[in-house]
């Protein structure tokens, strides 16, 4: 009984689609909503409203470098990081000009 080889590559074959679907599925994807966010943090400016990933609501009164001043009630203000920024609602401007 003659015994024949397999291509190594052939065993590596299925390993090789699970990457490719994950890379289409998850990584993909993932570095887009990064690449986004990243895009939304440095267009946040003074007078917009944002929403924390802690779930606090707040209107940006200054912008730092890598922090945000934000102001959450009258007189009371609280420093966050900027990559702690959920997502920017509009901006106090433009809903006192409509």
């Amino acid at each position: 009984m003659p015994t024949t080889q397999v291509n190594p590559l052939i065993n590596l074959f299925p390993l090789i689609i699970i990457f490719v679907v994950f890379y289409f599925l998850l990584i993909r994807p993932q570095k887009a909503r990064e690449k986004e966010h990243q895009k939304m943090l440095s267009a946040v400016a003074k007078n917009d409203a944002i929403v924390t990933t802690g779930g606090i609501h707040g209107t940006v009164v200054n912008v730092k470098d890598k922090t945000l001043i934000l102001r959450v009630d009258d007189n009371v203000k609280i420093e966050i990081e900027k990559n702690c920024v959920a997502y920017v609602k509009k901006s106090q401007g433009s809903e006192q000009g409509a």
